[in-house]
């Protein structure tokens, strides 16, 4: 099957199979992938965490809100983390990566101030969203990105002091009773025409 084939069968999952697990190949291929995600000046702003273990994700469960049973029935929940201390990542890009790249934030990018430089590098770790639900899409493996979490509270559980939750994808296998499945609820999305134009 081709990728725009996938692409159009990849849903939402909504109910997980708890059964369904991922294999460790699959897994650090995933980890591979989302360390090979693209960011504005390479910049990597991002930490990821691959939680399976089941008293981390009852307690990350419990600071999800209505999606706490896809985290306790998926194969795994992948943290998305921002870094958290400007400084810190200043100094991080300032030790890898070119002069061109360190000068494009230090003249585009910082002078707009702290909440402009927080957005953006929020920005890039939601690039790394993308290739992970596209990459999951072409491995076959269901999944479920979550905005629905309380941040904090996984912050709390994760305790890991350079970074913040952003957000938060289970992956695993879908419950063939799935409702949210294209077959029962088929795909819905603006025509082609209004939101793809050629100038």
């Amino acid at each position: 099957m081709n990728f725009l084939n996938k692409m159009k069968n990849r849903y939402t999952v909504k109910k997980y199979n708890p059964q369904g697990k991922i294999s460790e190949k699959q897994i650090e291929e995933l980890k591979e992938i989302l360390n090979l995600s693209p960011s504005s000046i390479n910049s990597q702003p991002w930490n990821f965490i691959f939680v399976n273990d089941p008293e981390l994700k009852k307690q990350l469960g419990n600071k999800s809100y209505f999606n706490k049973a896809k985290v306790l029935d998926s194969s795994h929940v992948i943290v998305f983390q921002v870094i958290k201390n400007i400084e810190n990542f200043e100094k991080q890009i300032e030790e890898n990566l070119p002069e061109g790249s360190v000068n494009y934030y230090r003249t585009m990018v910082k002078p707009k101030g702290e909440t402009a430089i927080k957005s953006w590098l929020g920005h890039q770790v939601y690039l790394s969203l993308g290739v992970l639900l596209s990459a999951c899409a072409a491995m076959g493996i269901d999944s479920t990105p979550m905005e629905g979490i309380e941040p904090e509270g996984y912050d709390a559980v994760l305790n890991n002091e350079k970074y913040e939750t952003l957000f938060a994808v289970a992956i695993g296998e879908r419950d063939e009773t799935d409702t949210n499945q294209p077959q029962f609820n088929p795909k819905k999305r603006l025509n082609a025409e209004k939101v793809i134009v050629e100038a």
